[in-house]
């Protein structure tokens, strides 16, 4: 093979090469994709508005009753059925054993973080106190926007009557369940037929 052919071959080989680097960059051009911000997926979804227009004629929403009033209607049985998604991080029977978040027979009216041998996050350290009812009920709505720090992850129990409920089955786990707040105790039952 003389070098007449040989420079036709390379030559035809880079005019290939060059062809479609410039068809790459005008596809390119014409069908250039966008890219993110910020790498992942986008998920749309309604986000709702805080403007004080849009709001004006909607009726402002009711105030949560306070935990006494809601303890009155509580059901432990429905407790102990929502509590259900508690099972997977806490144990619920009478020395029960530790898992990701410590035993909770006797929690109310427990001092808090003070189960022996459960290491808990120094933010939960730091609040002290007692697991009083309406110390509960604010936890519960959504414990680490409660207790910032916490190495609590679930995201809380948005109803107040849910709420309710699980703390009336909590107060059932003691072999002295603490008394019930005033308003609590005076409220007729759920049941009862209005006069």
């Amino acid at each position: 093979m003389d070098s007449f052919e040989l420079n036709k071959i390379l030559g035809a080989v880079l005019g290939t090469c060059l062809f479609l680097l410039a068809m790459n960059i005008a596809v390119g051009a014409l069908f250039a994709p966008q890219k993110p911000a910020k790498p992942g997926y986008a998920i749309a979804a309604a986000e709702p508005t805080a403007k004080a227009e849009d709001n004006a004629g909607a009726a402002a929403p009711a105030p949560a009753e306070p935990i006494a009033v809601r303890l009155a209607k509580a059901s432990v049985q429905q407790g102990e059925a929502s509590a259900k998604k508690c099972a997977a991080c806490h144990t619920f029977e009478k020395g029960g054993p530790k898992r990701v978040g410590p035993n909770l027979w006797g929690i109310v009216e427990h001092p808090r973080a003070s189960v022996a041998g459960f290491n808990y996050s120094p933010a939960m350290k730091a609040k002290g106190g007692e697991w009083t009812y309406e110390e509960l009920d604010k936890f519960l709505a959504n414990p680490p926007g409660y207790i910032p720090g916490t190495i609590m992850t679930f995201a809380g129990l948005s109803r107040g009557s849910e709420r309710a409920d699980v703390i009336a089955y909590l107060r059932s786990l003691s072999d002295n369940p603490p008394p019930l707040p005033k308003a609590a105790e005076n409220a007729p039952p759920a049941n009862a037929p209005k006069p």
